[in-house]
């Protein structure tokens, strides 16, 4: 992990055990592991977003979903009467 090894490791701890005393130290620990943690859950939602969109980008629409103009017939036409009455429909 991160090319640190179990030396390395335990020479980390050791300065922070200095560093941040013994009282200070777990409480540093959980901190950093709920930080983590919803990093995580951030990056998961993330991922899961962008595959639903890949999906739709993807995906060929279907045909209830596309808007076509109607093809004029039963499409009923709006028309003026001579006598200049309000537009009906046939």
């Amino acid at each position: 992990m991160f090319g640190i090894g179990m030396p390395e490791l335990l020479l980390i701890l050791a300065v922070a055990l200095i560093v941040l005393g013994p009282k200070k130290l777990p409480e540093m620990a959980r901190a950093l592991g709920r930080g983590l943690a919803e990093f995580r859950r951030t990056t998961d939602d993330m991922k899961r977003e962008l595959q639903t969109a890949a999906d739709e980008i993807e995906t060929p629409p279907s045909a209830e979903n596309t808007h076509s103009e109607p093809s004029g017939e039963g499409a009923p036409a709006n028309t003026i009467s001579p006598a200049g009455d309000p537009p009906t429909k046939e």
